[in-house]
């Protein structure tokens, strides 16, 4: 497949970041893909928004020293909610910033996140908190 390729496809399809419906009806997104979409192509999705992410929380974060897991656990925050929603986290963050688990699950949960998605957010902090004691 040849960059030309790519870039001629692109030009004639043209790029619409939201779902719009082509001249047939069928609702598309992105350069002419139509919807809906396979799970391997979610799953693409899936690793490039996840990739940049990570880079975005990671730029953030450059100087916390902070175990794997608890990592991953603000990726899954930032995935959510973006890096930028993560940030807002200031208690939490400076709580991990002290490598402090516990305290920063609490901070995690007095939160509008909590309120919105207690489940999920629930289930993240029981897990940030178990490693205060590993």
């Amino acid at each position: 497949m040849s960059n030309k390729l790519v870039e001629d496809i692109k030009q004639e399809e043209g790029f619409s970041g939201t779902v719009y419906q082509d001249h047939l009806g069928f609702d598309t997104l992105g350069f002419g893909c139509k919807m809906p979409i396979d799970e391997e192509e979610a799953e693409l999705l899936l690793m490039h928004r996840l990739k940049k992410t990570i880079n975005a929380v990671n730029s953030s974060l450059y100087d916390y020293d902070m175990k794997p897991e608890a990592w991953d656990i603000l990726y899954q925050m930032a995935y959510q909610m973006g890096a930028s929603g993560l940030l807002k986290f200031k208690k939490m963050l400076n709580a991990l910033k002290e490598e402090d688990y516990k305290g920063a699950s609490i901070e995690g949960r007095d939160s509008l996140w909590y309120k919105q998605t207690p489940n999920r957010a629930e289930r993240l902090m029981l897990r940030m908190a178990s490693l205060w004691n590993m």
